[in-house]
């Protein structure tokens, strides 16, 4: 009997033991699941805190000496078209920064016939509500070779550009005015793709807002014929490859 008891008070205690075994793992993997729902929460913390402090202090300084590779694809060119040197916009319709650029590109155009050719790249921002519908029409005007025709009666109209005007402008331009509405009408999802495509080409090459210009695939800095006249003189003297 007594050896009995012993034995039944040993497997009393072995089943104590097992019992508070099994709590402790229970409450240790409790702290271990709660330790991690801390952990995630600091991490989303601090990674809100870094957004935070990047906001504040803006984008990271533009690197004027990186060259990008914008390929001209079917973009409008005016110029030299063979040119070796390529002055490349990314342009939206309604920015009016945009339509004080425009003269200086006119007069850098004038100080080099024979040389370089500018490419316009599509670029309409979403807070100008213009600035795609005219791009589309513009795409129109370059069906039948008038894209720049085009494109200077839309600067012209810019505080007042209007969607309802968009034939009057083609008029303007010396269009075919039935063949404008009808190639708007029925070419407008590829004119979007375009557009669009432009767009995603200025999103890897870093442009920021409008106009963006590059010369040589460098981004432009100083926005006047001296500046521009400085690096096209300096992409001319290279030997050519």
């Amino acid at each position: 009997m007594k050896f009995r008891a012993v034995f039944v008070c040993g497997l009393l205690a072995v089943g104590a033991l097992a019992g508070c075994n099994s709590r402790t793992e229970k409450d240790l993997a409790e702290i271990r699941g709660k330790q991690d729902e801390i952990l995630a929460k600091l991490a989303a913390i601090q990674d809100a805190q870094a957004k935070q402090v990047q906001a504040r202090q803006g984008p990271p300084p533009e690197d004027y000496n990186k060259v990008y590779p914008l390929p001209i694809a079917d973009s409008p060119v005016r110029g030299d078209a063979s040119g070796p040197v390529t002055i490349v916009e990314f342009s939206d319709f309604q920015c009016p920064f945009c339509a004080r650029a425009a003269p200086v590109i006119d007069d850098v155009l004038k100080k080099y016939p024979k040389g370089v050719r500018f490419v316009y790249k599509q670029f309409p921002l979403p807070m100008h509500p213009m600035a795609r519908p005219a791009a589309q029409a513009s795409l129109a005007a370059q069906e039948q070779g008038k894209f720049w025709e085009y494109h200077d009666v839309l600067i012209q109209n810019q505080p007042t550009l209007d969607s309802s005007k968009l034939a009057d402008y083609a008029k303007q331009a010396g269009l075919d005015v039935a063949r404008f509405k009808r190639d708007l009408e029925q070419k407008k999802e590829e004119y979007d793709r375009r557009i669009d495509a432009d767009w995603a080409l200025g999103q890897t090459s870093d442009v920021r807002g409008t106009p963006t210009l590059y010369i040589g695939g460098k981004k432009v800095n100083a926005r006047t014929v001296e500046g521009m006249s400085s690096m096209i003189d300096a992409e001319l003297a290279k030997p050519p490859s």
